[in-house]
C-alpha cells in the first residue's frame, strides 16, 4: 500500500500561535482560557494539565487575572467586560479573523450592512457578529436567496460580504457570483484563510487519487468536518478519527493508495501517533508524517533566506506560511524601499514570496521577515558582480554635491566623481539631476557602504564602438546626420556618431561667409556627406553644400542679360563692389556703374550687406562672370518721370 500525505495538515499558524501562547501563559502562573482555545479536546486537556482553566464567560474569570482569548476571537463586549474586571488579556485571535473584525467595523461606520457567510453558531461567527449591530449570517447562497426575495429593497442596500475563515471556497464563489447579479451596491472581501483553501484543495486532489482517506481531527472541529465531506465527494472510503487508537487497520488491507490529511485544530503529536501506527503496515511511503513534522520544526536563524506562500494581507503586514513551526510576517515597511509601490504589486495571496529572517520570536510565535532587506542584499550582490563582469547598470541621478553626482542604482547610493560624469570641466552638473543614466561600477566597499561609478567610461566605450563601426563602413559620398561640436575660423567640427569630421568654411554654404558662425552654431544638428577620409591619420573631410543645386545653373535658369535682380553687396574693392545674385554666384558692379555721377570710393554709395536692385549687363558663360549696373537703372529714371508728368498733365 502506498501512503500519500497532504503537505498542509495539522495546526494552522493561527491555532498554533494560540496554543503556544496559552502554554507559555500557563507556565508562568494561573491563567483562564475563555472558551475552548481550539476545537480539540486533547489539546484542551493538555493545557488544563499545565494549570489552565477553561471558562465560558468573562464573569467566571477572577478579578485581575490573566485571560487568553482563543483563536476564534471574541465580540467587542467581551473585551469590555474583561477590562471592567481588571483582567490582563492575552489576545490569541487569529490575524485572519481579526482582519474580518476590522472589515465589518469599518463597513458599519460607512453605513453598510455586513453579510457574513458561515455557520451561525460557530465561535468565530459569534465573535464577528459581536463587532457589528447590523450583521446578517447566512450559510450560503441557498439561504441568502430567499432573504433577498422576501426583502427586495435589500438588493439596493450597501452590503459588505465576508466569509468565515474556514468556509468552503466553492460556497463563497457561488455567493459572490449570484450576489453580484442582484445586489447593486455590494462589496466583497475574500476572507477565507489561505491555509484553509490550500488544505481543502490538497485534500480534494488527494482524495480523487486514493482508494481511502484518513481525516484526523476533533468531531467538533468545523474545518475537519468540512475536509471529511469534501473528501467523501471524491473518495469511496473516508474515515475521520481523533486519535490513532480509533483506526482499524483492517479497513485498509485492500486499499492500493491511502491518503491522509488533518484539520487545522489537530496538533502535531496526534498526527505523529497516527503516522506511527500506519507505518507498521506501510510497505512504501511517499512522504511520512515524521518527515513533515521534522520539516515543520525546522530551525530558522536571523539572516536566513526563506521562501513562503502569502497567506493573508492585512493593513499592517503580509502574513506568510513558511512550512515551519511559526508563521512569518512582513511589516509593510519591510516590503519595499519604493514609497510609491503598492502592496498588491509585490505580494498576492497564494503566491510565493522571498524574504530574509529578521527575528524568530518564540514569545510571539512568529518569524519576522523583510523582503526589502533581501532585495537590498541581492542588489549589493548585483553591484559587486558588476565590477568583476564589467556590466553596465542603469541608475537615476538623485543629487549633485561638491565632488560630483549621486545616483540611485537598485536602491544603492553610487557616487560619481565630476571627472566621471561625462560632462566637460566646469559644466553645470545640476541639470543631470533626475535623469536616467548608464554607468559602470568601478569600486565597491560593502562594509563601508561605498560604491563609485563612472558615466564617462560607458560613454567612452559606446563612442569607441560607434567610431569603429563608422571607420569600418565609411566611403566617399556617404551621408551622416551629425552634430556641430566646435567652430574655428576656418570651419566646423562635426560629430557624426563617435567620430569627428571637419567641414571647411567653403563647404558650409554656397553664399560668401566670413565665419562659420554665420550659418551654424555649436550643438546644431546638421546633415553632411564625406568628401574624403584618411583612416591612418583618422581625418575626415565633410561637406554640407548640395551640389545637385549648382549655383551657376540656378543663376542661368533664372536670369538673362537685361534682367533686373535684387542683389546683396558682399565685398567692396577699390574698383567696385561684388554683389551676390543667388547663393554662390556674385556679380561685379564696377565703380563707374555704382551711381549716375562720379564716385570716388564705392563705400561712398554702398555698404556691405546692403540689398539693391541692379541690371545684368553682361554674362561670361565661359569664365562664369557677371557684370552688374546700378547706373543703368538710374539713367532710365528721368524718362520714366517725364512719362509720368505727361500722363498727369493729360488727366
Amino acid at each position: 500500500m502506498i501512503v500519500r500525505t497532504a503537505r498542509t495538515a495539522g495546526f494552522c499558524y493561527g491555532v498554533r500561535r494560540a496554543v503556544e501562547l496559552a502554554e507559555r501563559a500557563a507556565a508562568q502562573g494561573p491563567v483562564f482560557l475563555l472558551g475552548h482555545i481550539t476545537h480539540n479536546d486533547h489539546v484542551i486537556r493538555h493545557l488544563e494539565a499545565l494549570g489552565a482553566v477553561t471558562i465560558a464567560s468573562p464573569e467566571e474569570a477572577n478579578q485581575k487575572s490573566v485571560v487568553v482569548i482563543r483563536a476564534h476571537g471574541e465580540p467587542d463586549e467581551t473585551y469590555r467586560a474583561l477590562e471592567e474586571r481588571g483582567c490582563r488579556v492575552l489576545d490569541a485571535t487569529c490575524p485572519n479573523v481579526a482582519r474580518i473584525h476590522g472589515i465589518v467595523r469599518e463597513a458599519e461606520t460607512r453605513g453598510r450592512v455586513p453579510v457574513i457567510m458561515g455557520e451561525a453558531d460557530h465561535p468565530e461567527i459569534l465573535g464577528i457578529l459581536g463587532c457589528t449591530r447590523r450583521g446578517i449570517v447566512v450559510s450560503g447562497w441557498n439561504e441568502l436567496a430567499p432573504i433577498l426575495e422576501e426583502n427586495p429593497g435589500m438588493c439596493g442596500e450597501p452590503l459588505t460580504f465576508v466569509a468565515q475563515t474556514t468556509a468552503i471556497l466553492a460556497n463563497w464563489e457561488k455567493i459572490v457570483e449570484n450576489a453580484k447579479k442582484v445586489c447593486t451596491n455590494a462589496e466583497f472581501f475574500d476572507t477565507i484563510c489561505n491555509a484553509t483553501s490550500k488544505r481543502q484543495s490538497e485534500a480534494l486532489e488527494l482524495a480523487s487519487q486514493c482508494g481511502a482517506m484518513i481525516v484526523i481531527g476533533d468531531q467538533k472541529s468545523s474545518n475537519t468536518r468540512k475536509l471529511a465531506r469534501l473528501c467523501a465527494g471524491r473518495c469511496p472510503v473516508v474515515v475521520q478519527v481523533e486519535r490513532a487508537e480509533e483506526i482499524d487497520r483492517g479497513q485498509f488491507h485492500q486499499i492500493g493508495t491511502l491518503g491522509i490529511t488533518a484539520g487545522a485544530s489537530t496538533p502535531e503529536w496526534i498526527i505523529k501517533e497516527v503516522s506511527n501506527k500506519m507505518s507498521d503496515e506501510i510497505m512504501e511511503i511517499e512522504q511520512s508524517f515524521a518527515e513533515m513534522l521534522e520539516e515543520s520544526f525546522k530551525i530558522l536563524n536571523t539572516g536566513d533566506r526563506v521562501t513562503g506562500t502569502v497567506a493573508a494581507i492585512t493593513p499592517t503586514e503580509v502574513q506568510v506560511e513558511l512550512g515551519v513551526k511559526y508563521p512569518g510576517t512582513i511589516p509593510l515597511s519591510e516590503l519595499s524601499d519604493d514609497p510609491d509601490v503598492k502592496v498588491e504589486d509585490i505580494a498576492k495571496v497564494g503566491e510565493e514570496i522571498e524574504a530574509i529572517v529578521m527575528l524568530v520570536s518564540d514569545r510571539d510565535c512568529v518569524v519576522k521577515l523583510s523582503k526589502k532587506r533581501l532585495d537590498a542584499d541581492k542588489n549589493w550582490e548585483t553591484v559587486e558582480n558588476a565590477v568583476e563582469n564589467r556590466e553596465v547598470l542603469e541608475g537615476v541621478i538623485t543629487e549633485e554635491n561638491k565632488g560630483g553626482l549621486v545616483a540611485n542604482v537598485k536602491g544603492i547610493r553610487v557616487f560619481i566623481p565630476a571627472s566621471q560624469s561625462g560632462k566637460p570641466r566646469g559644466a553645470d552638473l545640476a541639470e543631470m539631476v533626475k535623469t536616467r543614466v548608464q554607468l559602470r561600477i568601478t569600486e565597491v566597499n560593502r562594509a563601508r557602504r561605498r560604491v563609485v561609478g563612472s558615466i564617462r567610461a560607458v560613454a567612452a566605450e559606446a563612442r569607441a564602438a560607434a567610431a569603429a563601426a563608422i571607420w569600418d563602413n565609411i566611403e566617399v559620398g556617404k551621408r551622416y546626420s551629425g552634430t556641430v561640436k566646435s567652430l574655428t575660423s576656418y570651419g566646423a567640427f562635426v560629430d557624426i556618431g563617435g567620430v569627428d569630421g571637419m567641414v571647411h568654411i567653403s563647404e558650409l554654404s554656397w553664399s560668401r561667409i566670413k565665419t562659420p558662425s554665420e550659418v551654424v552654431s555649436v550643438g546644431d544638428p546638421i546633415e553632411v556627406y564625406v568628401i574624403s577620409f584618411d583612416p591612418e591619420k583618422k581625418k575626415i573631410s565633410l561637406g554640407v553644400k548640395d551640389h545637385s543645386q549648382e549655383p551657376w545653373t540656378v543663376f542661368t535658369e533664372k536670369y538673362a542679360v537685361g534682367d533686373v535682380a535684387p542683389v546683396r553687396i558682399v565685398k567692396l574693392m577699390t574698383f567696385g563692389a561684388f554683389a551676390e545674385i543667388v547663393p554662390g554666384v556674385d556679380g561685379l558692379i564696377h565703380i563707374s556703374q555704382l551711381a549716375d555721377h562720379r564716385v570716388e570710393k564705392p563705400e561712398d554709395v554702398v555698404s556691405e550687406g546692403d540689398t539693391v536692385d541692379a541690371k545684368i549687363t553682361a554674362i561670361d558663360e565661359e569664365n562664369k562672370k557677371v557684370s552688374l549696373s546700378i547706373r543703368a537703372l538710374l539713367e532710365s529714371a528721368p524718362v520714366e518721370d517725364d512719362d509720368a508728368e505727361e500722363a498727369q498733365a493729360e488727366e
